[in-house]
């Protein structure tokens, strides 16, 4: 079952509405802003039940010089700075027990996986609070604060993104000049924003990237969390440009303009999540060079472990 366009047309579609005016105004301002709280970073080590790592549970100031917690894994036997491997994570999804993240680490990266402000009980655990308020919303994450964009939840946790590289890259295990992002669905979406915003990203591998061309989901799926905003907006009659106005301003498709490094991308083509005309859009956006991996059969969860291994072997060649 066909859920977007045929296969041509989305290698050739584009996202036909502009971003705003004062996009990278308003990301350098917050990100000038956010840049008065102190990183603060810690790494206090855990016993993980893995002997061939080591683990740290990682903690450093986001948004608001808020507490925002992750994990770093390290190869244990290790002779110098290692290429690191940033991961972000999908909606609903926290940075569960280290466990659950072992592959980067087992191949010989440093391996950073960062939790996601107010989420992480819907899947893998999460352990970082959200502590602003928000106005009227739709159950879910997606339409707090929606008709500000200085208020809006988006733009707490990209900015979490963007310092959370900062964090890592300090470490003494990490090579600072070898930084991958990667994610899927939401953390795809992240990565790219990090890609984006940052000039010191080697390689980012977005996944099924979500909060990519909002109008255009809207058009093809109600599938949460793109329902969220169908509820809302079902319920706030007259609103809708004030909130894709807002929403405009966390597109993925407008940092995938600004991102130059290396982009590997992946699409499913069953996917409801994601559609893939979404994900079209921001690779077609991309200023990088760039590679799209096409899952003909599959729906969100894409490549599976394939996508683990696509990612590996990116960084390998990165690194070599």
């Amino acid at each position: 079952m066909r859920v977007d366009l045929p296969l041509g047309q989305l290698e050739r579609y584009e996202y036909p509405h502009p971003e705003p005016a004062d996009f990278d105004a308003f990301w350098s301002r917050t990100l000038r802003e956010q840049a008065g709280h102190p990183l603060e970073p810690r790494f206090e080590p855990v016993d993980a039940c893995i002997t061939t790592l080591d683990v740290y549970d990682l903690s450093f100031r986001g948004y608001a010089g808020d507490e925002v917690r992750g994990w770093l894994l390290l190869p244990r036997e290790r002779t110098g700075p290692l290429p690191l491997v940033v991961e972000y994570l999908g909606y609903g999804s926290g940075r569960g027990h280290p466990i659950e993240s072992l592959a980067y680490a087992s191949a010989g990266f440093a391996h950073a996986v960062m939790d996601s402000r107010g989420q992480g009980s819907s899947g893998r655990a999460g352990h970082t609070a959200d502590p602003h308020g928000a106005g009227p919303s739709a159950p879910g994450f997606m339409t707090r604060d929606l008709l500000d964009p200085e208020r809006y939840y988006y733009r707490r946790l990209y900015t979490d993104a963007y310092r959370f590289v900062d964090a890592v890259a300090g470490h003494e295990a990490v090579a600072g000049g070898r930084i991958a992002v990667t994610g899927r669905s939401q953390g795809g979406a992240l990565a790219l924003v990090a890609a984006g915003l940052r000039d010191d990203v080697r390689l980012a591998m977005p996944h099924v990237p979500f909060l990519s061309a909002f109008r255009r989901a809207l058009e093809v799926t109600d599938h949460s969390p793109h329902g969220e905003l169908v509820k809302w907006l079902a319920a706030h009659r007259g609103s809708a440009d004030d909130a894709f106005a807002t929403l405009a301003y966390f597109d993925a498709v407008a940092f995938a303009r600004r991102a130059t490094c290396p982009g590997r991308f992946c699409v499913a083509l069953h996917d409801v999540v994601s559609p893939p005309s979404t994900v079209f859009a921001a690779y077609n956006a991309y200023a990088g060079p760039k590679d799209m991996t096409v899952w003909q059969y599959n729906g969100h969860e894409a490549g599976g472990p394939e996508d683990l291994l696509r990612t590996i072997r990116a960084v390998r060649e990165l690194v070599s």
